[in-house]
């Protein structure tokens, strides 16, 4: 009998269908991961072999262009995987995950440690026909050659080895940090019982964790889950000062419960790994390795900003905390500020002090009309129109599509929205990009989607969100508008490829449209379509830069001791005693807590992408302020000229410019702190 042939497998295949070619989403099982992303590394190892081992002369196109088109199937299948990994992330896939992530390190490493291939590689960047370039293929030849040299190209065979084998181990902890990380979110829930457990509880809140508990199976309760959207509400509204410790104590002890999920032994781990590979490569840190290629260049210029802020920051913080203790004094009950009280009474003092109540504002902010703003804000700045698509496959039935085009009507890309939380499902917000805008293959179009995490209202009502996370939409739309906007012809190039301290310059810039009076007035309105009243946007801009001091140092707190962690000369054998000790000579005040405390630090343990990286948000921050002043200064924040500006220089020009280039050819100069200070409520200081 003549076997069957075995049927395609849908990662290997090339995208079809309309838009330029969508993602099978609607073919793909668990099961077909694994083989699919075997093949596509094997057909990009031959494809890579055939380069290295030309006997033509090495030319920009027989060796840098050959490289970028080296993979795309496996960018295909590699798209597909980190939806799995991000949104799908089941028991299954998991261990589909654990077997893979060793594997994709090794797959890395033969590639950038091939001789041959960087021989050819380093012999188009140092010819001296790289002049004739343009500038866009000079840009990415260094690129090429940097990315190469910088993972231990150069290395000998011994360097080399060590190298790859530190990968392969660091990849396996980063996947077991990052399940142990989700496996805590997921497993602890604390249920509410009773009437008195949802005392402060706004009802658009209560009704939201009754449906959590629906379905989680505890029908007639409330269920809140370890997350940041369920954490932060609760914090923020509850009376039950017991219940906020419990919340409280539960979401900032993930990863540090001293269980089989415990996490900190594993970053020890990972420190000692990262530290023993920056010292093979030729740095004296992981951090000097990581930020070489970024606008901070070197770690100290990264600490100094960090440092110029933190007292500021700290200082507000002292106000803030005595504000809130002066009104639990008058309150009476004896109560002490404590980490688990800062939300709740910091609603309090902006009722009083600028009477209003959030609460008030979020019956306002429906998560239907916040899109619609994105869009419309996208319209105004970059032409940019978003039109529902009902013929591209989803990966979940909570994913909408949306056709992007450009103002004269062309096809610009794919918009993927996929906002609620569910089992398997990271937690926070991010932006991914399924594929590039490029023009290598011809005319490419990007795909891109947002991912947030927002609990399901009651049938028939809507998703209302809080000015924190109305916010965060709009920061992730901003990447995926750098994403959209891409104008240029390499994918390596593409979109937020660039700079990890200036990938949020983007994003960051985009959250100062959501209180615009032209968005305010246009898409605050509530259930029944009636506008925010005038008087409540006076108050909201009124108390802008309320509660500043505690924003800052949660999050400047945990950039600079990820910084530290890795500057320090040896990694801590007892981690909690080290971010104790260092929080401690920051003088941090025992009221805040680290924005992502150490055993759960996703965006520094789970990969390498923000290790010593995290400072990124406030670096691109003063960006984003200095940046958004341009427009003030022209007269108004949609100033077309400006728009077009910010437009070619930044959104479309992707990595194909120094970061520092692009924005002073968008702001005619280099960026200034005084910016973000005022932003803040700080004082000015002097330029960056």
């Amino acid at each position: 009998m003549t076997p069957m042939p075995s049927p395609k497998n849908p990662l290997s295949e090339a995208w079809t269908g309309p838009h330029g070619g969508v993602p099978p989403f609607d073919r793909i099982a668990v099961r077909d991961i694994q083989p699919g992303l075997d093949a596509a590394m094997a057909e990009t190892l031959a494809n890579v072999e055939a380069i290295a081992s030309s006997l033509a002369p090495p030319t920009f196109e027989n060796t840098i262009e050959a490289l970028e088109s080296s993979s795309r199937t496996l960018d295909r299948a590699l798209a597909i995987y980190s939806v799995w990994s991000s949104t799908l992330r089941t028991a299954e896939f998991q261990a589909v995950e654990v077997e893979m992530e060793p594997k994709l390190a090794a797959f890395s490493d033969r590639i950038t440690q091939n001789t041959a291939l960087f021989r050819r590689i380093e012999a188009v960047y140092t010819s001296p026909a790289k002049a004739t370039l343009v500038p866009e293929q000079q840009r990415l030849a260094w690129l090429t050659w940097e990315n190469f040299a910088r993972a231990g190209a150069k290395l000998d065979d011994a360097g080399k080895a060590r190298v790859a084998a530190i990968n392969v181990e660091l990849a396996t902890l980063y996947t077991r940090f990052s399940q142990n990380l989700l496996a805590d979110e997921e497993h602890y829930v604390l249920y509410l019982t009773t009437e008195a457990d949802l005392a402060g509880l706004p009802a658009p809140l209560r009704h939201g964790l009754a449906a959590a508990a629906d379905r989680l199976g505890h029908k007639g309760e409330w269920a809140v889950q370890n997350s940041r959207s369920s954490m932060e509400p609760f914090l923020t509204y509850s009376d039950r000062r017991d219940l906020r410790e419990r919340v409280w104590r539960t979401y900032y002890g993930r990863g540090d419960n001293g269980d089989a999920r415990d996490n900190k032994a594993l970053i020890t781990q990972m420190l000692a790994l990262r530290a023993e590979r920056a010292r093979l490569l030729g740095y004296a840190t992981h951090a000097h390795w990581r930020l070489e290629t970024s606008m901070a260049r070197t770690p100290e210029q990264a600490m100094r900003l960090m440092m110029d802020v933190w007292p500021a920051a700290v200082g507000r913080v002292r106000e803030e905390v005595a504000a809130m203790q002066a009104l639990a004094d008058k309150e009476g009950g004896a109560v002490r500020i404590a980490p688990w009280d800062y939300r709740y009474y910091a609603e309090k003092v902006r009722t009083a002090r600028y009477d209003l109540d959030m609460n008030d504002v979020k019956a306002y902010l429906q998560l239907d009309k916040l899109r619609e703003a994105m869009f419309w804000v996208a319209r105004q700045l970059y032409g940019l129109s978003f039109t529902r698509v009902d013929d591209a496959p989803v990966y979940h039935a909570d994913v909408t599509v949306y056709a992007v085009a450009s103002k004269d009507g062309s096809h610009v890309g794919l918009w993927y929205f996929d906002p609620y939380a569910r089992d398997g499902k990271t937690s926070g917000a991010w932006m991914s990009a399924y594929r590039p805008q490029e023009k290598l293959a011809g005319t490419i179009s990007a795909i891109v989607s947002n991912n947030l995490n927002f609990v399901k209202a009651a049938p028939g009502a809507a998703v209302l969100v809080s000015w924190d996370d109305a916010v965060t939409m709009f920061h992730e739309f901003g990447h995926a508008l750098h994403a959209l906007c891409s104008n240029v012809t390499y994918p390596s190039l593409s979109g937020t490829s660039v700079a990890r301290d200036y990938v949020e310059f983007p994003s960051q810039l985009h959250e100062n449209w959501l209180a615009t009076p032209e968005v305010l007035g246009r898409f605050l309105v509530d259930e029944d379509g009636r506008p925010i009243p005038s008087e409540l946007v006076e108050k909201i801009q009124r108390a802008r830069a309320f509660n500043q001091g505690f924003a800052v140092t949660e999050y400047l707190s945990a950039a600079i001791l990820d910084m530290k962690l890795h500057l320090a000369p040896a990694p801590p054998t007892d981690l909690a005693a080290f971010e104790r000790d260092e929080l401690a000579r920051l003088d941090m005040p025992s009221e805040v807590v680290m924005r992502h405390r150490t055993p759960q630090f996703g965006h520094v343990f789970s990969g390498d992408g923000y290790s010593a990286g995290y400072y990124s948000y406030l670096w691109a921050e003063v960006l984003d302020h200095d940046a958004f002043e341009a427009f003030k200064e022209a007269g108004g924040p949609f100033d077309t000229a400006v728009a077009e500006r910010l437009l070619r220089a930044v959104m479309s020009a992707g990595n194909t410019v120094d970061p520092a280039d692009a924005y002073r050819a968008f702001r005619g100069r280099g960026p200034e702190v005084s910016a973000y200070l005022r932003a803040r409520g700080f004082e000015a200081s002097a330029p960056v």
